[in-house]
């Protein structure tokens, strides 16, 4: 392959040229699709002479300065065009196909809709343009095409004109008022159904409000619709942000790379985070989409109206919005489940990152490919920083820094220390160690022991910190670590309950008029994105289950009591011992199935015991056919020790209609089907008798658990039932995925010949391929190497049909270093023959160098 440059961030230097404005002109007609890009060009630099335009997979066809043809030269897929003029309007006419763009970036086909992804660099598959975040242009847009098959021709900003042109044709035309990058740029083309609907901001202007669906599904679009008006509704309340164009769109379609994408005021989403009726979808869809269309709106101000200044910034507004979606979503339903479903996506994802060779801090040093850095890190660490100052700054004090932010900021492409900065002017807080978050890598590790004096009645607690090395920083500094601790009496009284600045390499806490020794609730909600490290008894353990005042410690506390008797056993097998499990935490589960008063949800994620994937984090270097049947025999002794109270649990919850009931119900029967296969007469009866998409599924995923004739009838009547939806198809896909089994290989190479899978279409790719990568771990990691050869031939199909999604499920295989020796062989090989490919994508090369470095 031709030779990778790395970027790096020390050598970011502003624009030598900015184009202030640029008006696009498409001529939609299949492969001669034709684009008119007229830029008024402004020279920054007095000393360029040249202008430097990207581009990618273009044929220029006309090239016109100031209405005059101009010599250019293509340098490695660069236009160069020399001009000593100050400022300039420059035309370009560009030939596209998109009907043959497979990698989905740029403008291509969806299910014959047009469609752009222009994020992070797919603009300069559309023109030959100045392709970067700190280049905001005003954009007017005419759209030309078919009436007939595209009767809907759409783009960012008001519709100010339209018209038909004869021959069948017409054209619509619209302004964006807001200057903004190339890569918020969006076109959208096709015949649809509409909702419409309407949404007055607190100083009474209307928006009008649209939701574009493939014909048919109309129905499903409500959700989304009422998720979009609440977003609004939210953003003025709790931040004071309102919408700022006369209307918002939101258009669904089926082949994206990603999940949707905050163009400005016409938003393009993946099919899964729009569509949505009972029957269809899961509880788990429902709540995905209203937080993924919140996300995007809050783009509209952290991320639109304020941008980055170059990409790797990227978590500027990424981990921000993350943030604000995240905090909507708690207003909205259970603010402890939330706040566990998104500590789970660190503990299980993110270190799994951190400790991988993809490391990076949220703001990268350096990048090969843009694409590889939309990750758990920068998105979900990246909240978790922003979290961070919520919790140093308090809601006052934050909502002070983000209303400094807005006021300097608006219409700026920025840096993540701009907005530290306004913080930290705003708030009278100083922050300057906290900065070390952005640029340092790696999960910190934060130790803590404890030491009682009856005498004195004093509690200590000694607190250390340490970052490991990661690959690409070897020498760490102190972070400013909040610790959010509550210590706890014997009789469940809250004894203290404050937020501790952690700063120093090693720090003590001393408590006086301590009558007793405490039980620490120590980083409750999890309050920084570290690994504790506390010797917690199986009793503390048990107390922090019945008494913290944190619903989300009280979880922890459980996920610690399971992963410390797994690990337990995992030493007994070792040792050749026979395993065992301590009755008290039997008693402890048994305990909360008896509590009615505990919130049904949050019952429900302590039932989900700690995954398999989630334990291998936990440690350095895994035996994991060892791992794996610790696991396997706790859960069992579990569920056996509290089989009454989980069947009465369940008969009980069964005629309920809400979430939590459904989430309780389902966590029930997957833990008595793991123990006995007698109760499979409950989860057919649940399949049978479901009226939702949460039971039809929750009785399947119950059944999958193994192979039986029942599993694979119920699923046969599934495909049969939901052949013709292609996102339920999708939920079928994934449950054969994720079946466990030696020869499961041989039943997902069949499962790719299938009508209802296709290699072009992302979600069908990661809800086969991906799922059983990430989710079924003893199936991947077979010890013949199965797993890794039926990836990588999926890999190596994919780096030319759409390097972005072959980078994306190729991460369990770049992880290898977690397993034995001869795993480790068998996955290097993989990674080996990935990297020999003469036609390695950046995406790829970038993720298997690192791994094999």
């Amino acid at each position: 392959m031709a030779q990778v440059k790395a970027k790096y961030l020390k050598d970011y230097r502003a624009p030598d040229h900015t184009i202030t404005q640029v008006d696009l002109s498409f001529v939609l007609d299949g492969a001669n699709t034709q684009v008119t890009a007229v830029s008024q060009v402004r020279r920054v630099n007095d000393t360029a002479k040249t202008l430097v335009l990207d581009g990618e997979s273009l044929t220029v066809s006309q090239l016109l300065v100031n209405g005059q043809a101009h010599e250019y030269r293509e340098v490695e897929g660069q236009l160069h065009l020399d001009t000593d003029l100050a400022s300039f309007e420059l035309t370009i006419v560009t030939q596209l196909d998109p009907q043959a763009n497979l990698a989905l970036e740029g403008l291509y086909m969806s299910d014959g809709a047009y469609c752009t992804q222009c994020e992070a660099e797919g603009f300069r598959r559309i023109t030959y343009f100045l392709d970067r975040p700190d280049v905001l242009a005003v954009y007017s847009v005419r759209i030309e095409a078919d009436k007939a098959a595209f009767p809907y021709l759409l783009s960012n900003g008001n519709r100010v004109d339209s018209g038909d042109l004869g021959n069948g044709r017409h054209f619509v035309c619209w302004q964006d008022p807001f200057p903004k990058p190339a890569y918020l740029f969006a076109l959208v083309a096709g015949d649809f159904d509409l909702l419409s609907d309407s949404f007055t901001t607190k100083s009474g202007r209307e928006v009008a409000l649209q939701v574009f669906v493939d014909k048919g599904n109309l129905h499903k679009a409500h959700h989304a619709m009422l998720s979009l008006k609440k977003s609004m509704a939210w953003d003025e309340s709790r931040f004071d942000l309102e919408y700022d164009l006369d209307i918002y769109m939101i258009v669904a379609v089926d082949f994206f790379n990603m999940g949707a994408m905050e163009n400005k005021g016409l938003n393009v989403f993946n099919t899964k985070y729009v569509l949505a009726d009972k029957d269809s979808a899961t509880d788990e869809d429902y709540h995905g989409i209203e937080s993924v269309v919140g996300h995007e709106y809050f783009h509209n101000w952290t991320g639109n109206r304020v941008t980055c200044r170059d990409w790797f910034q990227l978590s500027l507004k990424e981990g921000l919005t993350v943030f604000r979606d995240q905090e909507f979503s708690s207003d909205m339903g259970s603010r402890a489940v939330n706040r566990i479903h998104a500590i789970k996506v660190i503990k299980n994802q993110q270190f799994a990152e951190d400790s991988g060779p993809m490391a990076h801090a949220i703001r990268p040093d350096s990048v090969i490919e843009m694409n590889n850095f939309y990750t758990v890190t920068v998105y979900n660490k990246g909240a978790e920083v922003i979290r961070m100052m919520h919790t140093l700054l308090g809601e006052q004090g934050f909502q002070a820094g983000m209303k400094c932010y807005f006021e300097r900021h608006d219409g700026q492409a920025v840096t993540c220390d701009d907005f530290v900065a306004a913080m930290e002017d705003a708030s009278g807080v100083d922050l300057s160690q906290f900065r070390r978050w952005y640029s340092q890598s790696g999960t910190p590790e934060l130790t803590i022991l404890e030491a009682y004096d009856a005498d004195k009645q004093a509690y200590r607690l000694t607190v250390s910190q340490h970052t490991p090395a990661t690959p690409d920083q070897s020498e760490k500094l102190p972070l400013h670590i909040p610790l959010d601790l509550e210590l706890i009496a014997s009789d469940g009284r809250s004894l203290l309950s404050q937020v501790f600045s952690v700063t120093e390499t090693e720090q003590e806490l001393v408590f006086s008029e301590m009558a007793e020794r405490p039980v620490p609730s120590l980083l409750q909600n999890f309050s920084a994105p570290v690994r504790l490290k506390f010797d917690y008894s199986v009793e503390q353990l048990i107390h922090l289950m019945r008494y913290a005042s944190s619903e989300v410690a009280k979880w922890e506390a459980s996920a610690a009591l399971f992963s410390q008797a797994v690990w337990g056993n995992v030493e007994h097998l070792k040792a050749q011992q026979s395993m065992y499990v301590d009755p008290r935490l039997v008693d402890a589960v048994k305990g909360l199935l008896l509590d009615e008063a505990l919130d049904k949800a949050l019952l429900a994620e302590v039932l989900n015991f700690p995954s398999l994937n989630t334990l291998v984090e936990q440690v350095g270097q895994v035996d994991l056919d060892a791992l794996a049947a610790a696991r396997e025999f706790l859960i069992e002794e579990i569920a056996s020790g509290c089989e009454d109270e989980l069947v009465a649990r369940y008969r009980e919850l069964a005629s309920q209609d809400d979430a939590g009931a459904r989430a309780l119900k389902n966590a029930c029967l997957t833990l008595l089907l793991q123990m006995s296969d007698a109760h499979q007469v409950l989860a057919q009866r649940q399949y049978e008798q479901a009226n939702n998409m949460t039971d039809s599924l929750g009785a399947l995923a119950a059944l999958n658990q193994e192979a039986s004739q029942l599993r694979d009838s119920l699923l046969s009547d599934f495909q049969q039932k939901w052949a013709d939806t292609p996102l339920v198809m999708d939920k079928w896909l994934t449950l054969h995925a994720c079946c466990p089994g030696e020869d499961r290989v041989t039943a997902l190479r069949e499962l790719t010949l299938h009508s209802a899978f296709s290699f072009s279409n992302p979600n069908r790719v990661r809800s086969l391929i991906g799922a059983f990568a990430a989710a079924n771990p003893l199936s991947f990691h077979q010890p013949d190497g199965s797993g890794y050869r039926f990836l990588t031939e999926a890999i190596i199909k994919l780096n030319t049909l759409n390097p972005q999604v072959a980078a994306r499920i190729i991460t369990p295989l770049i992880q290898f270093k977690k397993f034995d020796e001869q795993r480790q062989k068998l996955m290097r090989a993989a990674l080996e023959e990935i990297l020999a490919l003469p036609d390695l994508s950046k995406d790829l090369y970038e993720k298997v160098s690192k791994a094999l470095a």
